[in-house]
């Protein structure tokens, strides 16, 4: 019994139409809206992914962006300094006091020894403190020197690494 729309009244074909335009622009509208939000979110991925560019402990806390830098500061011959804040990181995590005494003596015969392997760059008095606080291994042990790579890395290393081709690159592919 379908008649087709020749037949119905031109009214209801009025009606029709105005309802499809509605329906037409509230679809439009949503589908705008669903874009907006789109681009919103990519925004708020683009931001966060260079979040990494306002601070060095930002950097610290993204693996890939982690990686990158350590590959920089590899090309510089200067990777000691992050691994080594990265073992007294992971250090500070030891959940057995009875592993703290072995894993001190690796950090220390690795990073701090005089002639180490992977010596950083401590002043004397840091390393006294240092050995002194090896005497008795707890978590915090290595607080200071620590604290002295970071703040060398953070006003040295990172902003080098900012200005480095390799970081405007990966600047570049993050953004777009």
């Amino acid at each position: 019994m379908c008649r087709g729309l020749e037949s119905l009244p031109s009214a209801c074909l009025e009606r029709a139409k105005e309802l499809k335009s509605r329906l037409g622009s509230l679809l439009h509208k949503k589908q705008m809206g669903l874009i907006g939000q789109k681009a919103d979110m990519q925004r708020q991925i683009v931001v966060a992914s260079l979040r990494w560019k306002e601070s060095f402990q930002e950097l610290l806390q993204d693996k890939q962006i982690l990686h990158a830098f350590q590959a920089f500061l590899m090309s510089e011959y200067s990777e000691e300094n992050l691994a080594f804040y990265l073992a007294c990181e992971d250090y500070t995590t030891t959940q057995s006091p009875s592993k703290l005494p072995a894993k001190a003596k690796k950090i220390y015969d690795e990073f701090i020894i005089c002639d180490a392997p992977r010596e950083v760059n401590l002043d004397h008095e840091t390393k006294i403190i240092t050995v002194k606080n090896l005497e008795n291994p707890n978590t915090s042990c290595f607080d200071l020197a620590r604290s002295k790579i970071y703040s060398l890395m953070e006003k040295d290393c990172y902003p080098r690494f900012l200005k480095s081709v390799a970081c405007q690159e990966l600047s570049r592919q993050l953004a777009g």
